[in-house]
């Protein structure tokens, strides 16, 4: 196995940490963005590419909730993915296309099911923190140094 960058490294261990920040064990179906397609053979990608593109995804959803369910709303997500996108594909801009389509994609699911801040939609948040805490904590431990 290759390892990881150490600027990936620390980028999923800063988004690890906000993850866990009242972070939910999950208890009911929520919607889901669909499964991102797999990376055309004979681009650039990493072992990891579909578990950051899930990644992407999940920053998306978590996106429109915080921002759905805050009244100052907040902009943390979305830059800290930007950070972590532009840090991990320099110079690929075919990876970089399809992590902000998985962000995208995870963004539009939810703005597609809640438009106003509901209980339900307070749980989706927090279970996809979850989930992304435990993806970039397995990201990590498999792929890092």
């Amino acid at each position: 196995m290759t390892s990881a960058p150490p600027i990936f490294r620390l980028a999923l261990t800063g988004a690890l940490l906000v993850f866990a920040v009242g972070a939910a064990a999950q208890q009911e179906e929520t919607p889901r963005p669909d499964k991102a397609a797999p990376p055309v053979i004979g681009q650039n990608t990493t072992p990891y590419d579909q578990r950051l593109i899930r990644l992407a995804e999940i920053l998306g959803s978590v996106h429109y909730l915080r921002n759905l369910c805050l009244k100052g709303g907040e902009d943390t997500w979305r830059r800290s993915t930007q950070e972590l996108i532009e840090k991990e594909t320099a110079n690929e801009p075919q990876r970089r296309d399809r992590l902000t389509a998985a962000f995208n994609r995870g963004y539009r699911t939810f703005a597609s099911v809640y438009t106003t801040c509901t209980e339900p939609a307070t749980l989706a948040e927090q279970r996809y923190r979850a989930e992304g805490a435990t993806l970039a904590s397995e990201i990590v431990a498999r792929f890092g140094n």
